[in-house]
């Protein structure tokens, strides 16, 4: 890897209190244009005339959109200075948001699903720099913050997109979105501070060496293989949680299924919490225990085929459970992976986050058929088996000489700003 292309230039002293808030909202906002036209599907049937598996298309699209922009945008802030990089993304997702709004047809809709996922990466870009702004002994804390953010975006756009849809219109949740994307660019070019590039190396060659970097850094394999599997664990759960709710154990209706992924919310307040917890105990320990977590949830979550108001008790406890480690773990890999190479982030970012949206896209493939074999316990099982998978990933890289892990332990004390 080319890490001697252009020299770092020493980070400011570090963010006050407001920046890392802003970030997080910029997360929040930015991720949810991914996630809430889950929610508007049978809306967008009704309101086009086309058939809920051809409206469920434009979902579909705007992930892989989302999948594509994390390995083709990303390394891109290893090369351009970020703050305009990020605007700039911002402004054409709002744009992208707009044109679906406005679509008048399926194809249309579609193609400007595409761009907003291809398009709304920045808080994989937010992240790394967040993490350079900061002293080794506040990363963990500050990267849960941005984290807190993301997940509550995750969480509640079904609820924004499901809840605005029904009383406005499918279009309305496009139009508002578009609008808080717009002002979030603005929100973000004035306070973001100013980082120069951390190389020049040509675009081709920021691909390349992303590929590369999970063949050569072993603590970022380990790190993008452990993450893959909880949260593919974690995909499963959810996507098959509806086919329960609404199945034959409860017979509720969508709406109930959007309060119970409320429930997440209180995950998303742990975050912060989760960070320092890395801060103090290193990243090494944290995701054993996370590991642990979601093998609990498994266990907890198998008692929801009983029914009745302890079966969904057990549903819920099982779902914060799985939520607060899935999260921590992904604070904990996020913060190793970040103390690699100061000048990659971004690319070790990317690298990272494409091996744990696809755990996460297999989770949910995994989990329907699944359910469709052997009903909820068979999502349970393969909930443990995801966590037993982690589990083996990390033992079978922990028998290899590695180096230590550059916060395999906790840092006792600062040693001083890094970009």
């Amino acid at each position: 890897m080319s890490r001697t292309n252009a020299p770092v230039p020493p980070a400011p002293a570090g963010p006050g209190r407001r920046l890392p808030l802003v970030m997080a909202l910029a997360c929040g906002v930015s991720v949810a244009n991914v996630y809430f036209p889950q929610a508007l599907t049978p809306l967008v049937a009704g309101g086009l005339g086309i058939t809920p598996s051809a409206a469920a298309g434009v979902a579909t699209v705007t992930q892989f959109g989302y999948a594509a922009g994390i390995f083709l945008l990303v390394p891109l802030g290893d090369r351009l200075p970020r703050r305009p990089l990020i605007t700039v993304l911002l402004a054409v997702t709002a744009g992208a948001l707009l044109a679906a709004g406005l679509a008048p047809a399926a194809a249309p809709l579609m193609v400007a699903g595409a761009a907003v996922g291809l398009t709304t990466v920045v808080p994989q870009l937010l992240l790394p720099m967040a993490a350079g702004l900061v002293a080794p002994d506040r990363r963990g804390s500050v990267i849960g913050t941005l984290q807190g953010g993301l997940i509550g975006g995750i969480l509640l756009a079904r609820t924004f997109g499901g809840v605005i849809g029904e009383h406005l219109g499918w279009r309305a949740p496009y139009l508002a979105a578009a609008v808080l994307t717009g002002l979030l660019a603005l929100a973000l070019g004035l306070a973001l501070p100013t980082t120069a590039p951390a190389t020049r190396d040509r675009y081709p060659a920021l691909l390349a060496e992303t590929v590369r970097m999970l063949r050569t850094e072993p603590h970022l394999r380990r790190s993008a293989l452990h993450q893959a599997a909880l949260f593919g664990a974690f995909s499963a759960a959810w996507t098959a949680l509806a086919l329960l709710l609404t199945g034959p154990h409860y017979r509720m209706d969508a709406q109930a299924v959007g309060l119970l992924a409320l429930i997440g919310a209180a995950g998303m307040a742990c975050a912060p919490a989760a960070g320092r917890w890395v801060d103090r105990r290193g990243a090494d320990r944290v995701t054993a225990w996370c590991t642990g977590g979601v093998l609990a949830a498994a266990l907890a979550l198998t008692a929801g085929v009983a029914g009745g108001a302890a079966g969904l008790a057990a549903v819920a406890l099982g779902l914060l459970l799985l939520d607060v480690a899935v999260q921590t773990s992904q604070i904990a890999n996020q913060a190793r992976i970040f103390s690699l190479h100061p000048e990659a982030r971004s690319r070790l970012n990317t690298a990272y986050m494409t091996c744990s949206f696809l755990g996460g896209c297999a989770g949910s493939w995994l989990g329907i058929r699944a359910y469709a074999l052997l009903d909820w316990p068979g999502v349970c099982a393969l909930i443990a088996l995801a966590a037993a998978l982690a589990l083996t990933a990390r033992l079978a890289e922990r028998r290899r000489p590695l180096e230590k892990s550059p916060v395999a332990e906790p840092v006792a004390t600062p040693t001083g700003p890094q970009r």
